[in-house]
């Protein structure tokens, strides 16, 4: 069980579950990293939690957090190397990746270099770099332990399985997001508002919009095929609008596991940090008596083309998945700051896709110029 945590992403509404979860676990905190924007809410938590390290990637922000902890024993980094020096820091004993985007990708890798539990909310880490983290991660004994509510349903689904021989299909259930059963006509006037009200979940605004764009969903299906290395055609998704059912796994012989509970995030934090015992939870349980009929769907891909475009990247292989996530996030920043339409959102990720080559069985430094070249492709648009 772990007893010492390193948080990437302290301020999001991942790393902030976290925390109520270390309290409640009784953890210790060696470390924190935040962007910045929520300079308040970081001192809170380094003042409750004592860690020995705060960093910050935005540098401003870390001079103005180094003098708001001055009468704290806290070292306080800024940059990309603080996440890394964050990561590898020795008193943890597990690294949680919560951070937002590909600047999660080199904090994973240290991590997993160290050793250390990867408790693992960045699923770009490993829609991007999904073989050479796993890859990595056998190679230096890391554990991967999913965070992400679908991935977790799936580990838990799968223990007890060690022939993953003996696996069908894993089935990733999705709510549909705010515009369920709208066509793409009817989602060209759709507005910041309108994608960021979730039925469902509590997220940060990027993350809420992937969900309204099906894009996060196809993002899952690569994370899952990178994570029990298997290949696009094993990999399902349903729409189930309740979020009870967090994912299901048919086995071969038939039958079909699948994992429920409240649409609660701190459920599987909570399964991370004590894998491979469970312990007692003082949150409401799922009540099945008052749950609504649980329903599912097929995903629409004509109404939401970035999950067919999410399919085809895993298809490619190579770094197609990099430059369609890339692509993706600059294009999601776009539409955050007003600047384009929704549907614009997979016109930019479908314009990159056509317009960057794709590397095939890349290094890390093939990844990266691709992600960067995605990006470039979308803001120059």
């Amino acid at each position: 069980m772990t007893k010492t945590i390193s948080l990437l992403g302290a301020t999001g509404s991942i790393g902030r579950q976290t925390l109520d979860v270390a309290e409640q676990l009784g953890l210790s905190v060696a470390a924190l990293t935040a962007r910045g924007g929520n300079l308040d809410l970081l001192e809170r938590q380094t003042r409750q939690f004592l860690p020995r390290l705060v960093a910050l990637y935005d540098f401003d922000a870390a001079e103005k957090f180094a003098g708001r902890v001055r009468d704290l024993n806290v070292k306080v980094l800024s940059g990309p190397e603080g996440l890394v020096e964050a990561a590898a820091i020795e008193e943890a004993d597990t690294v949680v990746t919560a951070v937002v985007g590909m600047v999660g990708l080199a904090p994973t890798l240290t991590a997993i270099e160290k050793g250390k539990r990867i408790a693992l909310a960045n699923k770009e880490t490993l829609v991007c770099a999904g073989e050479l983290v796993m890859d990595a991660a056998d190679r230096y004994g890391a554990e991967i332990v999913p965070v992400d509510s679908e991935h977790s349903a799936i580990f838990q689904c799968l223990q007890g399985s060690a022939d993953r021989r003996e696996i069908k299909r894993l089935l990733l259930t999705c709510s549909g997001g705010p515009f369920f059963e709208k066509k793409f006509e009817e989602l060209e006037g759709m507005t910041r508002k309108d994608a960021l009200r979730h039925p469902n979940w509590k997220m940060g605004p990027k993350i809420t919009v992937d969900c309204a764009t099906l894009m996060n969903k196809g993002l899952e299906v690569i994370e899952a095929m990178r994570l029990y290395r298997l290949p696009l055609e094993q990999v399902d998704v349903l729409i189930h609008r309740q979020s009870i059912v967090h994912s299901l796994v048919e086995y071969r012989d038939g039958a079909v596991l699948a994992q429920l509970g409240t649409p609660d995030m701190r459920l599987p934090i909570r399964y991370a940090f004590t894998y491979p015992r469970r312990g007692e939870n003082p949150a409401e349980p799922l009540d099945l008596l008052t749950c609504p009929p649980l329903t599912f769907a097929a995903p629409d891909r004509e109404a939401f083309p970035c999950f067919a475009l999410a399919e085809a990247a895993a298809k490619e292989g190579g770094t197609a998945c990099a430059i369609l996530n890339g692509a993706n996030e600059a294009a999601v920043g776009l539409f955050l700051q007003e600047k384009v339409g929704f549907n614009d959102i997979s016109r930019l990720v479908k314009k990159a896709r056509e317009s960057v080559p794709v590397v095939y069985h890349p290094s890390l430094a093939d990844i990266l110029k691709a992600d960067a070249a995605a990006r470039g492709a979308v803001l120059s648009e």
